[in-house]
């Protein structure tokens, strides 16, 4: 399945103003500022970095849970 498109159209508009550009890649699009992944729509979600101080407030959210890349935490 893919990502959903007019999603990843709405996200496009919110953050391109910010100079966060689009990508696809890694099965889906990837979100990049100054080229670094910001967030990546796929066909399960929505995964987006936030940083330790963020995640708290982030994991607070409904729906949401941690990624374990590569068996780690």
């Amino acid at each position: 399945m893919a990502y959903d498109e007019v999603l990843a159209e709405r996200i496009k508009e919110r953050l391109e103003p910010s100079g966060v550009t689009a990508k696809k890649m890694f099965g889906g699009i990837t979100f990049l500022l100054q080229g670094n992944a910001l967030a990546n729509l796929y066909d399960e979600g929505l995964m987006v970095r936030v940083g330790p101080d963020g995640m708290d407030e982030a994991l607070s959210r409904p729906g949401t849970k941690q990624l374990v890349f590569r068996g780690k935490e």
